[in-house]
C-alpha cells in the first residue's frame, strides 16, 4: 500500500534574507519528497513603505513598486530553484501586514504546510514587534515550519 503524503501543497514566504531563502530551500526539499507543489510569497509591507515615503522623497507608491521589483527578483530565483527540482511551483506578490496576508493566502489556497525563516531579534524589539514567523504561527490555520539560518561552515 502506497503511503500518502501528510502535504498537498507547501506555502514558503520570502523576504529575500539569508533566512528566507534557506527556509525556502529546505521547503523545496521537502516539496520534492513529496512530490507536492509549492508557491513562494513576497509581502510589501504597506506600513514600511509608507514610513520610508516619510523620510525620503518618494511616494508610497513609488516605494511599494520598488519594494515589489525587488520581491519579483528573489520569487523569480526561488521558483526556478524548485522547477529545476521537478516541482511544479508559483508566487505571489501581496501588499499589507505581512503575517495577515500569509496567513490569508494559506486559507485561500488551502496550503496544508508553511516554511518560514525566523529573524531572531534581541532586546526590548523582541518583546514589543514579535516577529512575522511567530504571528504567522499565531493566525495560520495550518502547521508552520520555522527555519533557523545556520551560517555555512567553511
Amino acid at each position: 500500500m502506497e503511503e500518502r503524503s501528510p502535504f498537498t501543497h507547501i506555502l514558503v514566504p520570502t523576504d529575500g534574507s539569508e533566512t528566507s531563502i534557506s527556509a525556502a530551500r529546505l521547503a523545496i526539499q521537502i516539496a520534492a519528497t513529496h512530490s507536492v507543489p509549492i508557491t513562494f510569497v513576497y509581502v510589501v509591507d504597506r506600513i514600511t513603505a509608507e514610513e520610508l515615503a516619510g523620510v525620503t522623497s518618494k511616494t508610497t507608491e513609488a516605494i511599494c513598486q520598488e519594494l515589489e521589483n525587488k520581491g519579483q527578483r528573489y520569487l523569480d530565483y526561488l521558483s526556478r530553484l524548485a522547477r529545476n527540482m521537478g516541482l511544479q511551483t508559483n508566487h505571489v506578490i501581496r501588499r499589507g501586514v505581512p503575517h495577515r496576508e500569509i496567513a490569508e493566502l494559506a486559507r485561500e489556497r488551502g496550503m496544508d504546510l508553511i516554511v518560514i525563516g525566523q529573524v531572531g531579534r534581541r532586546g526590548p524589539h523582541r518583546v514589543h514587534l514579535g516577529s512575522v514567523s511567530q504571528r504567522v504561527i499565531e493566525c495560520t490555520p495550518c502547521p508552520v515550519l520555522v527555519v533557523r539560518h545556520t551560517p555555512a561552515r567553511r
